[in-house]
């Protein structure tokens, strides 16, 4: 008769719980409510913001979403696309301080909107798309606190804003990084290539070229970061769970082959 190794046992049931307790990890991190894309260039204009809105209940159906825009960095020009099933209602508020633009000052901006009449589903989500005029320039980043209502009552505030050098908290708000506008980059290349008096033309031109190429190359660098940033993330925690899973195999493997010789 054959018998495994305690110890083999146990190396086996600790590898797989490994691999369960990360893919349980790795459900709950997307869980959350989020806005994609993650960053936009500081001012930028006529953009789209898509707040993915995921079912956490079994037993429930999500039946109201409401997201609250920052008024102190205020999103200038906000429309929202109309959604299938359901009804949304725009809230704008009074400015404390004007925001003075090309069209004109704006006193006004919109600061909630609320998503009703619908129903998403258990194991389901639902973007719900933003378009804005323009963004501010004068912050780097927004936090849109959003509260989803379940069809059993129950509210979720995902309102919560990680302080620097601190983990995720439980109920994060969906954050938009906001990051230094290419344009400008290449204004300041451009007026330092200016600025150059040496009487040997021939060299300035090269040095210009040079910088001017190099800023080029930054900005497309910090964009491929920051656009990269959610699946770095996945492919990071698929990369875990394979080598978990892995493990767990090649633990099953010798149990079997103690076993045989037995």
């Amino acid at each position: 008769m054959s018998t495994t190794h305690p110890a083999l046992r146990r190396a086996g049931l600790g590898t797989v719980l490994a691999a369960a307790a990360v893919l349980a990890a790795a459900g709950a991190a997307s869980a959350h409510v989020t806005v994609h894309p993650e960053s936009y260039a500081k001012g930028a204009t006529d953009g789209v913001l898509s707040f993915r809105v995921p079912n956490e209940e079994d037993t429930a159906s999500t039946t109201k979403v409401q997201v609250f825009l920052p008024t102190d960095h205020p999103v200038l020009g906000v429309l929202v696309h109309p959604q299938d099933g359901w009804t949304a209602k725009v809230t704008t508020t009074k400015l404390t301080t004007p925001v003075k633009t090309d069209d004109g000052t704006i006193s006004e901006a919109v600061s909630e909107i609320t998503w009703t009449g619908g129903k998403i589903g258990a194991g389901q989500y639902e973007d719900f798309d933003v378009a804005f005029g323009q963004l501010p320039d004068d912050t780097a980043q927004l936090a849109f606190k959003t509260l989803q209502t379940y069809s059993d009552g129950k509210t979720v505030r995902w309102i919560e804003e990680a302080e620097a050098g601190a983990d995720e908290p439980e109920d994060p708000a969906p954050v938009l990084k906001l990051t230094a506008a290419a344009a400008d980059d290449s204004d300041s290349t451009s007026d330092a290539a200016s600025k150059s008096t040496d009487g040997t033309s021939g060299t300035s031109g090269t040095s210009g070229t040079s910088g001017a190429d190099g800023t080029k190359s930054g900005a497309v660098q910090v964009t491929a970061a920051d656009a990269g940033d959610s699946t770095a993330r996945g492919l990071g925690v698929a990369g875990l769970v394979v080598g978990v899973l892995g493990l767990a195999a090649a633990g099953f493997a010798v149990v079997r082959t103690r076993s045989a010789r037995s």
